[in-house]
């Protein structure tokens, strides 16, 4: 089962990657380095004739040996690893005729929560309108960004404030019953999330995200000490030694890991298996497209910490386009597929509608002309 092809799609914002061998078995990745995708496509094509010839079953090998290629770490490097890891286990299960959660041990659970992210977050009000939404259409759980626009412009009152306004609706909005994931996406200093956290305690968020930068780890743990409220982090990070290091030195609770960038199918495994030794769950970071998501799930069913999915509607637009059929969700569960492999086929013909887009994203600017914190 040599490896006789490797083809890179850029679609939209979405970087693809089909690998084929030179029995016909075609399998498919996705790498979610959104910001540079076209950094990560000139890896995988560099990576190309490193890996043509050899046998695609020999997933944990092939991993190894692009990752130690060079002595050049990253996440444009990461991400490419991690698409072709992905392609090379749904080859593995077209193989077998199996899913991919077959050969990873089987079920754990049969079905895995989704966390919806569809909160329109503009006003306490509208926030508590989509989350009542979200709540009616079955699910259980939704993560929303918890902070007012214009963060970077508002004086620390006006921050906090806002800030827990929006909590405050959301709670108030779907009750007791019900997880509230808060995602900060980075935008506060320590001092600011400490007082956020402690003014965020009564509303028992299910967990705080990323509450400021993940610059540093040891300053991600000086803050951690500080929260009564359990902590999530990791969706820039890659592999399992920057995950051992903060469970280690962050005490968090959550790993955030990212399919398409730290690791693949095999990375998020064996972080899963370091997160399960400190007792600390996974819930992956996740709104690309829709070959990360199948990859997830087949790990979702198969890893005893794998806790909540995040959830980004894939029946519409270009996330609709890139496969065949996404994977099934009913009554806020994803259903895991039966179908050989990570259960979902590239649509070439449908992705070609969507041309590349590089994604934009200036860092904010405050008013006195200096950078924000992301």
């Amino acid at each position: 089962m040599k490896i006789e092809n490797v083809e890179t799609f850029l679609v939209d914002r979405f970087l693809i990657v089909r690998i084929t061998t030179e029995d016909g078995i075609q399998g498919i990745g996705e790498s979610t380095f959104w910001a540079f995708p076209k950094a990560a496509e000139e890896i995988i094509k560099g990576f190309t004739p490193d890996i043509l010839g050899k046998d695609a079953s020999d997933i944990d090998f092939i991993w190894n040996y692009l990752h130690r290629k060079f002595s050049f770490r990253g996440n444009a490097i990461s991400a490419a690893i991690s698409a072709i890891d992905i392609a090379l286990w749904d080859i593995k299960g077209k193989k077998y005729q199996t899913p991919v959660w077959d050969l990873l041990g089987g079920k754990s659970r049969q079905k895995v929560r989704a966390i919806s992210m569809g909160v329109n977050a503009t006003s306490p009000e509208e926030a508590a309108k989509s989350a009542v939404q979200i709540k009616n259409q079955g699910f259980s759980a939704l993560k929303f960004t918890s902070v007012p626009s214009d963060w970077w412009l508002k004086k620390h009152p006006d921050l906090i404030r806002g800030s827990i306004d929006l909590l405050e609706s959301v709670r108030d909005a779907v009750g007791w019953d019900f997880d509230i994931g808060v995602e900060i996406h980075r935008n506060m200093l320590p001092a600011e999330a400490m007082v956020f956290a402690k003014n965020a305690e009564k509303y028992l968020p299910y967990f705080i995200e990323d509450p400021i930068a993940p610059d540093s780890l040891v300053a991600m743990g000086d803050l951690s000490e500080k929260l009564n409220v359990p902590l999530a982090v990791g969706e820039r990070n890659t592999g399992i030694w920057e995950f051992r290091e903060y469970a280690q030195v962050t005490k968090c609770h959550f790993f955030k890991p990212d399919v398409g960038l730290a690791g693949g199918i095999t990375g998020l495994k064996k972080i899963a298996a370091i997160g399960e030794s400190y007792h600390i769950r996974v819930a992956p970071h996740n709104f690309l497209g829709p070959v990360a998501t199948a990859a997830c799930i087949q790990l979702g069913i198969a890893t005893p910490n794998w806790d909540v999915q995040e959830f980004t509607d894939e029946t519409t637009g270009v996330r609709r386009a890139i496969v065949e059929e996404p994977v099934k969700i009913s009554e806020g569960y994803f259903i895991p597929p039966e179908k050989p492999g990570i259960g979902v086929d590239f649509d070439e013909d449908s992705a070609k509608k969507y041309p590349f887009s590089q994604e934009g994203m200036p860092p904010p600017v405050r008013e006195d002309g200096s950078i924000g914190l992301r």
